[in-house]
């Protein structure tokens, strides 16, 4: 059993633990971005205004820009051999990267309970208990894969992936038989703000795994390629995402009525009755397990990482694993069974709030990582307060927040709509400002502090012959 069962948290990967190649990435990604909420987020686009034709394009943008920046931090597991997270104590200090870690859980509860709300129509379904209790039983499966986990998530992926094709090929056709595919792409009047939140839309989805994307590439053996790492990582998410969007958007501009706030009864209904439909309550389920699973596994990983800094642990306990895994499914279910009446509206606002708040931190890793540190990060230091990083860095925290409030004026929300919005005729391009501003401040902040730089030696662990094995 302990082969199966995870024993590793937050703590590095050790090179005789290593395993697999880079290609698993591709078909992770693949199984996760193949799912409903999926869906939901492309048809968001042509609900708020977007035509079909715009919507793809936009959509397709935001998931290559929004999918590069989310591969880069993919590229970083392998090298390190360690969460995300936990490398955003380099940058922000091993308790200052508690900050960034809190809205991280945020982000791991919201999309764990708009899952939630989806998987559960689909299992309540399937098994005749009604939405509520399909909602609580689908927390649970989710949260013992999770404390599971690595093996297990991998392998959920490959299955959803698989499965999940199959069956949106034959929702594909089953949508072109009902719809005139060419008149939904007629229309190509260009409207700027509702093309800029079709990218926005997407290029979030994205940018939203980029805090637990090397959570499932760390335990890659240390010589995996970081190219080879970042193209199937890149290649699965986009094509995933873009499918499943595309399939959403479409189907909101073929039945605008029948698909908006039915869209679990809308799928299954276009595929059929009978096995066929229990078949596609079953398919729905699985593609949001595979999902949850990962946002599960990612509230753990961020829960430990935020204590640990203030504790000073450095390991686990498998009992204090579930504890934490089952904070994160009480926490999500609650959400889930509060929200899931107002779904559609409150989860393209939690969307585009997400964005806010991610797009610094990823630029503030990234830019440290592939241009301060150059790849070399001191292993024991992310876990002393008082070695290299310090418990708080007070130069990146203030580049993290102006980031944020540099993006305020070009957000629009449903709660709140900065005074560049209109100006701009409604576009939100907080997104890219909120990647620009803080990887310029943070780089001439950071490149003249070379106490912070590692060289290779003892502190940086190197390639042994035990990782050269895979």
């Amino acid at each position: 059993m302990a082969g199966v069962v995870e024993q590793r948290s937050i703590d590095v990967v050790p090179d005789d633990e290593r395993h697999g190649s880079a290609v698993s990435q591709f078909t992770l990604w693949l199984g996760a971005n193949l799912q409903i909420t999926a869906v939901i987020t492309g048809a968001l686009a042509v609900v708020f205004g977007a035509n079909a034709f715009w919507s793809l394009i936009g959509l397709l943008l935001g998931n290559l820009l929004g999918g590069a920046v989310m591969a880069l931090h993919s590229a970083q597991g392998p090298r390190l051999g360690l969460p995300q997270m936990i490398t955003s104590r380099a940058q922000f200090g091993v308790r200052g990267a508690v900050v960034p870690l809190a809205l991280v859980i945020v982000m791991y509860i919201g999309f764990f309970a708009s899952g939630s709300v989806l998987a559960g129509q689909a299992v309540g379904e399937l098994t005749h208990l009604g939405e509520t209790p399909g909602i609580v039983l689908f927390a649970a499966v989710t949260a013992v894969a999770a404390a599971v986990g690595y093996r297990l998530i991998h392998t959920l992926g490959k299955i959803a992936g698989l499965v999940c094709a199959l069956a949106f090929v034959y929702l594909g056709i089953r949508l072109v038989e009902r719809a005139d595919l060419g008149a939904l792409l007629a229309d190509h009047r260009f409207g700027l703000p509702v093309f800029l939140l079709a990218v926005s839309l997407s290029a979030s989805w994205q940018l939203a795994f980029g805090p637990y994307v090397a959570d499932y590439s760390r335990y890659l053996p240390r010589h995996t390629s970081a190219r080879a790492t970042f193209w199937w990582t890149l290649s699965g998410s986009v094509l995933g995402s873009q499918w499943s969007m595309t399939f959403g958007a479409l189907a909101a501009a073929a039945a605008p009525a029948a698909f908006v706030g039915h869209e679990v009864g809308y799928i299954v209904g276009l595929g059929g009755a009978g096995l066929i439909a229990s078949f596609l309550y079953f398919v729905i389920a699985l593609g949001k397990l595979t999902i949850n699973v990962l946002n599960t596994y990612g509230g753990f990983m961020s829960l430990v990482t935020s204590v640990s800094g203030f504790r000073g642990q450095r390991t686990l306990s498998p009992r204090g694993r579930s504890a934490y895994i089952a904070g994160i499914m009480v926490a999500g279910t609650a959400v889930a069974l509060l929200g899931k009446d107002s779904f559609l509206t409150s989860f393209k606002d939690f969307l585009l709030f997400l964005l806010t708040f991610f797009t610094p931190w990823s630029a503030i890793n990234l830019v440290d990582y592939y241009l301060i540190s150059k790849e070399r990060y001191d292993i024991p230091a992310l876990s002393d307060p008082a070695g290299r990083y310090g418990a708080w860095n007070v130069r990146a925290l203030t580049v993290y927040v102006l980031g944020v409030l540099a993006q305020l004026p070009f957000l629009a929300t449903h709660f709140y709509t900065g005074p560049l919005v209109a100006p701009l005729g409604g576009a939100d391009i907080s997104w890219l400002v909120g990647l620009a501003v803080p990887a310029v401040l943070y780089w001439l902040a950071a490149r003249r502090d070379t106490a912070r730089t590692v060289a290779p030696g003892p502190h940086q662990e190197e390639p042994s012959p035990a990782g050269s094995g895979g």
